[in-house]
């Protein structure tokens, strides 16, 4: 299956609440119009996103006499690639050796399973990987994380459950500069946003990670269930303040209507989507294009 059809096929169920719509657009009407903006509502793109792009369709619409689903269907496709465009780069950015990715999120998104995914990405490439288990709470945690490094061929750094999670990154950056390592991924525990003491911890380890590597290339990646919705939103307002996220991912695309939470996080925050998460296989881990996203969305 080629990527735009991995896209294509992980958004069917947004898909659906869109396509019928545009379809039956047979000219400018109001009624259309507001169901328009409700079915962007109800998948998660923000009702500021929402009222916006229908006003300028509708006046669109107006001006240049658009007629029937194809046109309507570009002029939205135009508005929200845009729209995705204003948060910047969706590339990586790893230039020093090693760079350093720091995965963070809430308990259940799929954290482990998107550090595994990005090791088998990257050691793929032929780059040299490891692998810091920096989640000492969850039972088992650093043992799945094990066995992601293992199919990967990446290298794990780990401590006893329990220990101190900011000198597990202290010794996974020391054992990552000895071994001329180009990508340390640390994990972290899942943490609900609302604790305090928690989110403390997180700045305490990016505190870590700019005393030993100052300069290094570094990215701050918040791992997103795109069904959580509107409460994604809040997850990824707390998690900067501690964290300074520079990116998303998005996972389990493939098993929620709202996919829209790409554009509420873009817009609201200007925080970019990095990775989309469209299935449980290694190569479902895809980069995010905004042009392929959109088209698949509403194509």
């Amino acid at each position: 299956m080629g990527l735009f059809e991995k896209i294509r096929t992980g958004l069917s169920k947004t898909r659906k609440s869109f396509t019928g719509l545009l379809d039956s657009f047979t000219g400018a009407n109001d009624e259309f119009f507001d169901e328009l903006e409700e079915s962007l509502i109800l998948a998660d793109m923000g009702a500021e996103l929402a009222v916006s792009t229908v006003d300028e369709l509708r006046e669109r619409a107006k001006h240049e006499g658009l007629h029937g689903g194809d046109e309507i269907r570009a002029a939205l496709k135009e508005s929200l690639t845009a729209a995705l465009a204003e948060a910047g780069d969706t590339r990586l950015r790893l230039e020093t050796t090693p760079s350093v990715i720091l995965v963070i999120g809430v308990n259940g998104v799929g954290k482990t399973t998107t550090i595994g995914k990005l090791a088998a990405r990257f050691t793929g490439e032929g780059k040299k990987v490891l692998l810091c288990a920096g989640d000492t709470f969850r039972a088992a945690a650093a043992e799945q994380l094990g066995i992601w490094a293992q199919r990967a061929g990446a290298e794990l750094v780990r401590h006893e459950e329990g220990s101190d999670p900011g000198a597990v990154v202290f010794d996974g950056i020391a054992a990552a500069k000895a071994r001329g390592t180009d990508v340390l991924i640390c994990d972290t525990a899942g943490r609900l946003h609302n604790k305090a003491n928690l989110m403390n911890e997180l700045s305490k380890i990016s505190r870590i990670i700019d005393r030993e590597l100052p300069g290094c290339s570094r990215e701050n990646l918040l791992v997103l269930d795109a069904g959580t919705g509107q409460n994604g939103l809040i997850q990824a307002r707390q998690f900067s303040q501690s964290a300074g996220v520079t990116g998303l991912v998005l996972t389990k695309l493939d098993g929620t209507a709202k996919g829209g939470i790409a554009f509420a996080v873009n817009r609201e925050l200007g925080i970019p989507v990095k990775f989309i998460g469209v299935g449980e296989q290694a190569d479902d881990l895809l980069e995010f294009d905004p042009d392929a996203f959109v088209e698949a969305l509403l194509s």
